[in-house]
């Protein structure tokens, strides 16, 4: 559990969220989902929800999977969204590309649907090409996902050998070089059961908010700042 004072840098950064101008899919999914850990009132799941074109956000798989996983945490899920992202899936995967299947997955788990063919191909096709901390970061939330969804553990193991990989790439001062790199890193740990060897990467990660009461690498970054508070969120609910 965070202390009352790494609260307070928690309170600062969703005041400079609400100060931010906040209009891409990606940056008000980023921030719903941050609310939604965090259970306050969301003044941004309406103007996320109205970005919708048809049954999907910008005829994109990755950010219409963005936006169902922040409304499914709001208790939101658009039936006609869910089929898009199923009918979208050639060859079980989304555009043969690591990133939309990965953000696929994760979106239908979190909708309640489970995609065995999806997971086996993230499983089969994993190899050096994939192997950076964020890209491995991002399967292994949507494979552990997906696992507890079905309730098998079927890539129990996978999960475990990718999530001590992470773990070894970390660097001495608890994170992994980017900020959103290391959320993501953190994110995926947390699910993974790894909670306890990433308490220094949670305090490197308070440690490194910005004066204003954001993050971000060089600049306050409105993505960053909702990842960081997501990952506190999550940490802080486990």
């Amino acid at each position: 559990m965070l202390s009352i004072l790494e609260l307070d840098i928690v309170k600062n950064g969703f005041e400079w969220l609400s100060a931010q101008q906040i209009l891409s899919v990606k940056e008000l999914s980023s921030v719903v989902s941050a609310h939604a850990l965090w259970k306050r009132p969301d003044p941004y799941i309406t103007p996320l929800i109205l970005k919708k074109e048809g049954p999907s956000w910008n005829s994109s798989v990755r950010d219409t999977a963005r936006a169902c996983s922040a409304l499914a945490a709001e208790g939101i899920v658009f039936m006609a969204s869910q089929k898009w992202l199923l009918a979208e899936e050639k060859g079980n995967s989304w555009n043969e590309d690591v990133y939309d299947s990965t953000y696929a997955l994760g979106a239908l788990a979190d909708m309640g649907i489970r995609e065995r063919e999806g997971c086996r191909w993230l499983y089969e096709n994993y190899g050096p090409d994939w192997e950076h901390v964020g890209t491995t970061s991002l399967i292994i939330t949507a494979l552990k996902k997906q696992d507890t969804l079905a309730g098998c553990g079927e890539f129990r193991e996978f999960i475990r050998e990718r999530a001590e990989w992470v773990l070894s790439k970390k660097e001495r001062d608890g994170g992994w070089k980017h900020i959103s790199t290391s959320n993501l890193a953190i994110q995926a740990l947390i699910l993974a059961g790894f909670k306890p060897e990433v308490e220094d990467s949670v305090r490197w990660l308070l440690e490194n908010v910005r004066e204003s009461g954001a993050w971000g690498n060089k600049e306050d970054e409105i993505n960053a700042t909702a990842l960081a508070l997501a990952t506190l969120g999550l940490y802080n609910s486990i």
